[in-house]
């Protein structure tokens, strides 16, 4: 070969190989030899070296280990290097990741394309790498048996509320701050949270989560009666309303309240009463049955069987003043007042209205007018009837609750006359009333209730208990208590 032709081909040949520069890269970059790296990098920027240094510095890094793959050509002067690396962080320990290094043919040799997602993908348009105080819960919450809860739970609005009042405990984690400002959080240490039991029962969560699947606005609140312990809460309620807090017209579940204050009065569940399609309240308004239902004379056990307004509109108001009624709802949570579950609650109110008179009380004797009450309080009333005792209810063990709450509530006893008649009329609201041949099981005692709201359908609710479980169940704007609540009881309960 001539001189000359030897020239032109030494000056269009290639210097070095793809396989080379890239092994001289990584070698200079696991000795951290950021100079060596630089003289392989085309067209090298001014803050190669003060990146590099920079991350290692804010990072805390120990040491890097890094595992090229395969060199695949992308192109006749293009190449790629996928690799592993894992960072030695000195608060973190090892962190792994995954990168790809690319080559191209610039002036005349392989020079390595660098970017600062060459460091860490995350890097790239702007992103940041940066460690980060951060806090975790100091407790993991866990069933009354020590067992996870159920995934799809449709507790987790308390069950963030308890973990967030305990201590929370400090830690680091290493975070991305991605262009969009979104963060991501790639591995956190923290100290491992201890295990705190709640009330909650696995079984009875479970059945309450999946009562309420495909239902929406409703909740399922379950309380062990002879405890006040809150073993299921299911919340599936809409626009910030939540089963413990938010108040709603109990409709005729209040009804229970009602004849409790009648029975006082001097009536028994085999009183004969009245019970026409509509009664007027003498000098003022009428009120109407469901359906316009004449059942002419029954018992009282009966009337409150089949939910007739007319009977109770008539026997409290002849009976009873407004401010009777009032008085004789505190003892079942109707005092406005907060509940120390451990995440929160409020029970009954009844503000009193500007004129309190006969209208009032009629509205008020089958649930509506000023009574309002939350599905949790509903509940610890169902509890209160199969038990006698109305308890304040928690979701936490006794003494963990009042640290986070304060004190409980004092327990109070209910007469056990009226008690056993209760009882009774709520098993007959089962056996043959309102929720009788729906589906439910033996030995559970109910009262339905649908509330009248202004501008919207009804609501339904249904209460009730047995073998030492009782419960509520509310649906928002969902029809009677009988077509929209009952039979989410009755899933429930099967699912027990």
């Amino acid at each position: 070969m001539g001189a000359g032709a030897f020239a032109v081909l030494a000056a269009n040949s290639t210097h070095g190989s793809p396989e080379k520069t890239a092994a001289s890269y990584f070698t200079a970059w696991r000795g951290g030899d950021v100079r060596a790296m630089s003289r392989l990098v085309f067209q090298v920027p001014d803050d190669f070296l003060e990146r590099h240094l920079a991350l290692s510095s804010s990072l805390g890094v120990d040491a890097i280990e890094l595992t090229p793959g395969t060199l695949r050509m992308t192109g006749d002067e293009t190449a790629e290097v996928p690799f592993t690396g894992r960072r030695k962080l000195r608060e973190l320990g090892w962190w792994e990741f995954e990168g790809t290094l690319r080559l191209a043919v610039r002036e005349k040799g392989w020079h390595v394309l660098w970017g600062p997602e060459t460091l860490h993908p995350l890097l790239k348009d702007n992103g940041i790498l940066e460690l980060a105080s951060v806090q975790a819960p100091s407790v993991e919450l866990v069933t009354s048996e020590g067992d996870r809860l159920p995934d799809d739970n449709y507790a987790d609005h308390y069950l963030e509320k308890l973990a967030d009042a305990y201590p929370h405990e400090k830690g680091t984690a290493l975070q991305a701050i991605l262009p969009d400002d979104s963060t991501q959080t790639l591995i956190s240490k923290v100290a491992k949270p201890k295990q705190q039991k709640t009330t909650l029962s696995r079984a009875v969560q479970a059945a309450a989560a999946r009562a309420l699947d495909g239902v929406s606005d409703a909740a399922v609140v379950a309380i062990r009666s002879s405890t006040g312990e809150i073993v299921g809460v299911a919340d599936r309620l809409e626009g910030g309303s939540k089963a413990f807090t938010s108040y709603f017209p109990p409709g005729s579940t209040f009804k229970t309240v009602v004849a409790a204050a009648l029975m006082d009065t001097g009536l028994s569940g085999s009183s004969q009463v009245e019970c026409p399609a509509t009664y007027q309240i003498p000098g003022f308004r009428s009120f109407t049955n469901a359906g316009s239902a004449d059942r002419g004379s029954i018992t009282f056990t009966e009337a409150f069987a089949h939910s007739c307004n007319t009977t109770f509109v008539e026997e409290v108001t002849t009976r009873m003043e407004p401010g009777d009624l009032i008085e004789a709802a505190a003892p079942w949570g109707f005092r406005g007042m907060q509940l120390p579950t451990g995440a929160g609650g409020a029970c009954g109110k009844i503000p009193e209205p500007e004129e309190l008179n006969l209208d009032w009380l009629g509205e008020a004797a089958i649930g509506q007018a000023s009574v309002q009450a939350t599905p949790l309080c509903m509940a610890a009333l169902a509890a209160a009837v199969e038990s006698g005792v109305w308890r304040s209810p928690r979701l936490l063990p006794a003494d963990e609750a009042a640290d986070l709450d304060g004190p409980p509530l004092r327990d109070v006893e209910l007469d056990a006359g009226v008690i056993d008649g209760l009882r009774e009329m709520m098993r007959s609201v089962v056996e043959y009333g309102t929720a009788s041949e729906a589906g439910l099981p033996e030995g559970l005692a109910g009262k339905t209730g649908t509330a009248e709201v202004g501008g919207g359908a009804e609501h339904g609710w249904f209460i009730g208990y047995r073998d030492d479980l009782a419960f509520c169940v509310f649906v928002r704007n969902g029809g009677s208590g009988r077509s929209a609540a009952v039979p989410i009881a009755v899933r429930f309960l099967q699912g027990l």
